[in-house]
């Protein structure tokens, strides 16, 4: 699927995850937060960097578990920001591609 956002186009899967994280940019971000109606702050900001950063460097998305360590954020504190969930939500707009096993 392809979404356009600014004149720019994004190559999506059917669940709208990037499927290329060069892709990826603050505008796509900034998108998908006016959908799901969040406000991004610097907190925001610093999961979706890190997480953005991790898989960049690992090729992984970082099990819940790692979010914590990754972020500096608790998963609880990562669900407040991001109310559809760290994949869902925080994987979603710092443009990593869907988790396999993700329902």
């Amino acid at each position: 699927m392809i979404r356009e956002i600014s004149s720019k186009s994004y190559w999506t899967d059917e669940d709208g995850y990037l499927m290329n994280i060069e892709d990826w940019d603050e505008i796509w971000a900034q998108e998908l937060a006016k959908d799901e109606e969040i406000e991004l702050t610097p907190e925001h900001w610093q999961v979706i960097n890190a997480l953005h950063s991790f898989f960049v460097s690992y090729s992984l998305v970082p099990p819940i578990r790692i979010f914590k360590e990754e972020t500096g954020v608790s998963p609880r504190r990562i669900y407040e920001l991001f109310p559809s969930g760290p994949i869902k939500g925080a994987c979603r707009m710092a443009g990593l591609p869907k988790p396999k096993g993700c329902i």
